[in-house]
């Protein structure tokens, strides 16, 4: 069977400023391929911002970096870098396969292609805008028809992937993703924090990952009326469609003093958030994998989330569960998992379920499998 010496990353999604589960997953799977394949050859394509922060933290001394001359957010640009830039940056590098980690790449990759599609969550549920939709589709479905092997993160995924894609499910490979990233050494003070945030003495109830319409957390504005006086209710992560909402929303039902918005925020004080949370809220209609559960269970925080196949297939019976429709369900979830120790020893148990080791191993059998695909069955497939 072909073995990759040396692999392309296309991480031109790469925004160090509002970095979310596909940052997550470039830097837990890359440096755990390196270290259980020491002779693989690694190079990064990246945006100017990524690339910056990739160097600062120390990727150059396994990783080359190449640089694209733009940032995430010039649509234009990116789109252009992926379809043809990133093509001929793989030709010129020599890279063996090509793996795209963020659902997109190039539909004419040239060279062996391997894509991690994680959800296509926005096919069916408003999550961008209608430009943005259509575009999306194109790329993604494109990019996955084309590829000589496909990743899921999870069995929900690869098969919601399947009916949307129409994409045969033995194209996809199942890899889990490890449990997120590492709890920090050096957290933001609590004290800080709480004086920082405005969140007083109350206990938290915290949901990590950007506020959009599929991520529902409108469903805990609703519940906050429902739970005791003394619980707020923080959701750290960019603001994007539907988050302006939401103060408006909780001023109406009486507990704007209860919800907590601050955006995105740096490592140390999401982990500074983490040990003070009483417990975790995932509220999300839909998921590829659900990185927040595996990493609060990780830190010992009792999980309260939805009732849907992903977060069951990743957090099996460590979480409590309830429907992503019910503001009741969802304040008494969230009220049983409030300091439940039982709940956090049973989720640190699941947690060490999951490691990046397995997701490398997994992700270059993918690689393999793609190598050994023959020229004129890639060439055949459906575009």
């Amino acid at each position: 069977m072909p073995v990759p010496r040396h692999v392309g990353f296309n991480a031109l999604f790469l925004d160090p400023a509002a970095s979310g589960g596909v940052d997550t997953y470039l830097r837990g799977l890359v440096p755990a391929l390196v270290r259980a394949y020491p002779w693989l050859e690694v190079t990064i394509f990246t945006t100017r911002r990524g690339a910056a922060a990739l160097r600062a933290d120390g990727w150059g001394d396994f990783a080359r970096l190449v640089r694209f001359p733009f940032d995430e957010g010039q649509r234009e640009r990116r789109l252009a870098a992926e379809q043809v830039g990133i093509v001929g940056a793989a030709l010129r590098h020599r890279v063996d396969l090509l793996h795209s980690l963020a659902s997109t790449g190039p539909v004419w990759p040239v060279v062996p292609s391997v894509v991690t599609v994680h959800d296509v969550t926005f096919f069916h549920m408003r999550t961008f805008g209608r430009v943005t939709t259509a575009g999306m589709r194109a790329v993604v479905t494109g990019a996955a028809r084309s590829a000589d092997a496909l990743i899921a993160g999870s069995a929900a995924a690869r098969d919601e992937n399947v009916a949307q894609l129409r994409i045969p499910a033995d194209r996809f490979v199942v890899v889990p993703h490890g449990a997120g990233r590492l709890p920090t050494t050096d957290p933001t003070p609590a004290a800080e924090l709480r004086v920082r945030l405005g969140l007083d003495g109350r206990r938290l109830a915290l949901c990590v990952g950007a506020v959009r319409p599929h991520k529902n957390q409108g469903l805990l504005v609703d519940a906050l009326p429902l739970l005791p006086d003394d619980v707020a209710v923080v959701l750290v992560g960019t603001h994007e469609a539907g988050a302006a909402e939401l103060p408006e929303r909780a001023a109406r039902l009486g507990v704007a003093d209860r919800l907590h918005m601050p955006g995105y925020l740096p490592d140390a004080d999401v982990e500074g958030l983490w040990r003070e949370a009483g417990c975790a809220v995932l509220p999300t209609r839909a998921e590829g994998f659900g990185l927040p559960v595996l990493e609060a269970m990780q830190r010992g925080v009792p999980v309260a989330c939805s009732d849907i196949p992903v977060l069951h297939e990743v957090g099996a019976g460590a979480a409590t569960y309830f429907a992503p429709d019910d503001p009741a369900a969802a304040a008494a979830a969230i009220v049983r998992a409030l300091g439940d120790e039982a709940a956090a020893a049973r989720g640190r148990e699941r947690a060490a379920a999951f490691s990046w080791e397995a997701s490398a191993h997994g992700t270059f059998a993918a690689y393999e499998r793609a190598l050994s695909s023959d020229e004129g069955s890639r060439d055949s497939r459906p575009r």
